[in-house]
C-alpha cells in the first residue's frame, strides 16, 4: 500500500519553498485551542444563562453587566470561536482572519469579565494570545 504524506516542499510559482512543519503544527494546535476555548467560553455562557447567581457581581466596576448579558456574550462569542477553529483546521484563509479577530474580541471580553471570574478569564486570555500569535506568525505555512 502507498502512504499519503504531505510534501516537504510547497510550490509557489516556479520555485519550491520548504514547508515548516513546526509552523503547520502550531497552527493546527491553535485551531484545536480555538475549538477548546470556544467550547469552554460557550459553557461559561450557558452557566451564566442557566444559573443567574453563579457569577458574583462586583460593585463599582466600569463594565457592570448582569449575569444574563455576560452569558449571551460568552455563549455567542464562544460558538463563533469554535466554528472559526474548524475553519483554521481546514486551512481556510478566511478562518485565520476571523480567528484572529475573534481571539482579540474574546480576550477583550474576558478582560472585562476578570472581576466576575478572574482565573477563568486570565486562562482564556492566555489561550487567545497564543492563538493570535500562531495564526499571525505561522498561518501562511498552512495555506501553502
Amino acid at each position: 500500500m502507498t502512504e499519503q504524506t504531505t510534501p516537504d516542499y510547497a510550490t509557489t510559482g516556479q520555485e519550491k519553498e520548504p514547508r515548516n512543519r513546526w509552523a503547520v503544527g502550531l497552527t493546527a494546535f491553535a485551531g484545536v485551542l480555538m475549538i477548546m476555548a470556544g467550547g469552554f467560553q460557550a459553557l461559561a455562557g450557558l452557566a451564566a444563562l442557566l444559573e443567574d447567581e453563579f457569577y458574583v457581581s462586583t460593585r463599582n466596576y466600569v463594565l457592570e453587566f448582569d449575569a444574563t448579558t455576560w452569558g449571551w456574550i460568552h455563549l455567542l462569542l464562544g460558538l463563533l470561536v469554535l466554528f472559526a477553529g474548524f475553519a483554521v483546521l481546514a486551512g481556510k484563509t478566511w478562518g485565520r482572519v476571523i480567528g484572529v479577530i475573534l481571539a482579540v474580541l474574546s480576550a477583550l471580553a474576558n478582560f472585562a469579565f476578570v472581576p466576575y471570574y478572574p482565573f477563568w478569564s486570565l486562562a482564556i486570555i492566555a489561550l487567545d494570545v497564543f492563538v493570535i500569535w500562531a495564526l499571525v506568525a505561522h498561518g501562511r505555512d498552512v495555506a501553502r
